[in-house]
């Protein structure tokens, strides 16, 4: 029988080997999602959601293979820059977005390559619903997902709409200038204002040990304090639980002030975790967490309805 272990309540709180971990690391949307791909390829292996686990790595491949002489994304004007920085708003305002010609053109092609993806009848459907659309249909979509305010009915085809986002705004973010980046609050990209899909303990050198979070749409990392509640900044009744024998790599931080949890993964252990695809690939421990009565706080795309 599978079991969550027993809550660990005493994690050691350093942030790292130095004082001060750098506070973003910016995506490279030129690996990002071909490491993705791999790494659900990898996971799939043995796993009871095998299918799913496959269809979202060809779905990660098509994000890939998609960005070849894709066109640049309009970069924001210094002043932009500054005032989002004066007043600590995220400079990729996700509530500002308007799909742009690049977007279109990102969608289009992620449209076109996961057409030859092996999916369910149900997911090409909704695929080919998503290309019949107009313009005004995808805009409204795109605004759903960010939102989030995604209608049940259309889960599937707000799945597709969200990876050609990612691609759009991890290649905006990637852009920017790291340094210039300030906090813009408790839970949200410092990039463009997301929420995260799930934190790492990382192994970087020069920041090994400390804790990143990882946004959801652009794929930005940021550096976040340890044993504290990324939902509620609660720094109390904060427990670590996880399922007995999985190899200790992703554990749920549950918080007992929000009853709210999000995922942890312990990237210094296992240097190939995706913030994405780890997350995915241990739906089991969100269905044990919420059991025992925690709601999800984490963001992920490909977890839509879950």
């Amino acid at each position: 029988m599978v079991k969550i272990g027993a809550p660990t309540r005493h994690e050691p709180i350093p942030i790292g080997d130095v004082a001060t971990p750098q506070f973003v690391k910016l995506p490279e949307p030129a690996s990002l999602f071909a490491i993705r791909f791999r790494r659900f390829r990898k996971l799939a292996e043995g796993h009871h959601l095998k299918p799913y686990l496959l269809f979202l790595a060809g779905l990660c491949e098509a994000q890939h293979a998609l960005q070849a002489d894709l066109p640049t994304p309009e970069l924001l004007e210094p002043d932009a820059l500054t005032r989002s920085r004066e007043f600590g708003m995220p400079p990729l305002d996700r509530n500002r977005f308007f799909a742009d010609p690049v977007f279109e053109t990102t969608l289009d092609r992620l449209i076109a390559l996961a057409r030859a993806i092996d999916m369910p009848d149900a997911a090409a459907a909704a695929l080919a619903r998503v290309a019949a659309g107009d313009l005004s249909k995808r805009c409204e979509m795109a605004q759903n997902v960010l939102a989030p305010a995604i209608p049940f009915e259309e889960l599937a085809e707000h799945g597709y709409i969200a990876a050609a986002l990612q691609v759009h705004f991890a290649r905006a973010a990637a852009a920017l200038d790291a340094a210039s980046l300030v906090p813009v609050g408790d839970g949200a990209c410092p990039a463009c204002g997301s929420p995260p899909v799930s934190s790492m303990i990382v192994g970087w050198l020069g920041a090994h040990g400390a804790r990143y979070c990882g946004c959801s749409l652009c794929g930005t990392l940021w550096n976040y304090v340890r044993v504290k509640c990324t939902l509620c900044a609660s720094t109390k009744s904060i427990a670590y639980q996880e399922i007995e024998g999985a190899g200790g790599t992703v554990k749920a931080e549950t918080c007992g002030n929000c009853r709210g949890y999000m995922k942890i993964l312990q990237q210094h252990k296992d240097p190939q975790v995706d913030i994405i695809a780890d997350d995915v690939a241990s739906l089991g421990l969100d269905l044990l967490v919420r059991e025992m009565g925690f709601r999800r706080g984490g963001v992920n795309p490909f977890l839509i309805g879950y």
